[in-house]
């Protein structure tokens, strides 16, 4: 068995790795890498291997670094099936197409620039029509149903409590010339024991081969009790100066953790009555999905349900869901406190960017940094504290007040990455890989693994390959 690692090897993105066994080839995720915006056209674009010789892809959720060149590798010739969950299947129903619209805008605005220095046009890196066509090939499974995806290759999706239908992915595989027998548990994202919305992630005993995530191997996160808090006070500061409140939210997970808290702190009375506006259509419709899962919600959610009088966790008077563009252009025109949660969650492109231009240069403004910026996208130079940002190619004043809350992250933080693979057993353990990290949280956390009993830790670089 070969494993290859081609994306999320000491970086956060593009999460992609590739395991060769029995004769087929299975890939562990297929998603976009984000980054400087000419490295990142050029790296999605051009697989370094055939897409036409994957034979089934297992895709650990929907978040687009996970899926979000699912369509690109179809559109170039795969034609296999993409396993999943059931969750997974109708996030990527919607997150996909946004995806492939939001590709086809940015090279319609490209090419005008192009066009005027007299250079050719691009080509989108998908279509909205290529996201449509990669939707035939997923197949929803349900956790714990162990399922055959390939020769001697058996998926079970075990619950990991980041976002809506995430999962640990265990796969035991059988090598055909061995009668070896294996366990590779790739764990995705890691969620948090204590999500505000979603059940906690199930443990594990034992796996032979772990490729587990690090996004925040370096640093831990405060609780969401003093998240929320936090939140409150940023609506409150923001409301007395009449200012609008900016945060730019991940349309799936984040979205709906920022809503379903805003929700408590209504009905508790902690905030004043603010107008809250998602104008997102795709976080529009991944409230939609939210609410079709009920059964993924943690009592703490049923309680608030009970003892609020609240028919959902994403629903109160105050909310406004935005489809609609005049309706989000009219946003612009509000003159009383209102807050505004749009996407994208690292502001690198949709609606976030028009709310950001028109009120970034606003003193009495608040923008909140609620979710993991990369590093040379836009989110990351305000967290960072730039004083000038450019925006539709315009630069901007920074005036408006930049904060962030970190208790919001629906990744495990290094305790809590820690706490979960303490439930390995580490004699079985053969190697573990960290991928999904900066290398600062990678070489954080690996030395603590070794630490605590793993005897091979390895931090891999993209494509590197490894014998079992």
């Amino acid at each position: 068995m070969r494993l290859t690692f081609f994306g999320a090897a000491r970086e956060v993105t593009g999460s992609m790795h590739l395991i060769e066994v029995n004769g087929k080839r299975i890939l562990l995720d297929c998603g976009l890498f984000q980054g400087h915006r000419a490295d990142t056209y050029e790296r999605n674009l051009h697989f370094p291997f055939d897409p036409a010789s994957i034979d089934a892809v297992v895709l650990s959720h929907a978040h687009i670094d996970h899926s979000g060149n699912l369509p690109n590798l179809c559109k170039k010739g795969f034609n296999g099936n993409i396993w999943c969950t059931s969750a997974t299947r109708n996030l990527c129903t919607y997150m996909l197409m946004d995806s492939g619209h939001i590709h086809e805008q940015d090279v319609a605005y490209l090419n005008k620039q192009r066009q005027k220095r007299g250079e050719p046009p691009v080509e989108p890196l998908y279509t909205q029509l290529d996201a449509r066509t990669s939707l035939q090939y997923f197949i929803g499974v349900g956790f714990h149903r162990p399922t055959l995806v390939a020769d001697g290759v058996e998926v079970t999706f075990i619950p990991a409590g980041h976002i809506l239908g995430a999962a640990f992915v265990q796969l035991d595989i059988r090598e055909a010339s061995t009668g070896k027998r294996r366990r590779l548990l790739f764990s995705g994202d890691i969620g948090r024991p204590t999500s505000p919305i979603l059940r906690s992630p199930e443990c594990f005993d034992y796996a032979d081969i772990v490729i587990m995530e690090s996004t925040y191997g370096d640093r831990l996160h405060e609780s969401y009790d003093d998240a929320r808090k936090r939140l409150r006070d940023v609506v409150n500061k923001t409301a007395r100066r009449h200012g609008k409140l900016i945060i730019p939210a991940f349309a799936v997970g984040r979205t709906q953790e920022i809503v379903y808290a805003l929700n408590q702190l209504d009905a508790r009375g902690d905030i004043p009555d603010i107008r809250v506006f998602v104008d997102s259509p795709l976080a529009v419709n991944a409230t939609d999905v939210f609410r079709m899962h009920p059964e993924a919600w943690n009592e703490e959610v049923q309680q608030f349900l009970m003892e609020g009088n609240r028919r959902s966790p994403f629903d109160y008077p105050q909310i406004e869901y935005v489809r609609e563009t005049r309706r989000s252009k009219q946003l612009n025109n509000l003159s009383t406190p209102a807050i505004i949660i749009s996407a994208n969650g690292m502001a690198e492109n949709g609606r976030i960017l028009h709310h950001l231009k028109n009120n970034v240069e606003d003193a009495r403004n608040s923008v909140l940094i609620v979710s993991f910026q990369a590093e040379h996208t836009l989110g990351r130079r305000l967290q960072d504290g730039a004083k000038e940002v450019r925006i539709f190619g315009e630069t901007y004043t920074v005036r408006a007040n930049v904060e962030s809350i970190e208790g919001y992250s629906a990744h495990a933080d290094q305790n809590e990455l820690l706490a979960w693979a303490d439930t390995l057993d580490r004699g079985r353990v053969q190697r573990l890989f960290l991928v999904h990290g900066e290398p600062q949280a990678i070489d954080a956390l690996a030395p603590l693994l070794q630490e605590a009993g793993f005897a091979d830790v390895t931090t891999p670089e993209r494509g590197d390959s490894f014998e079992f």
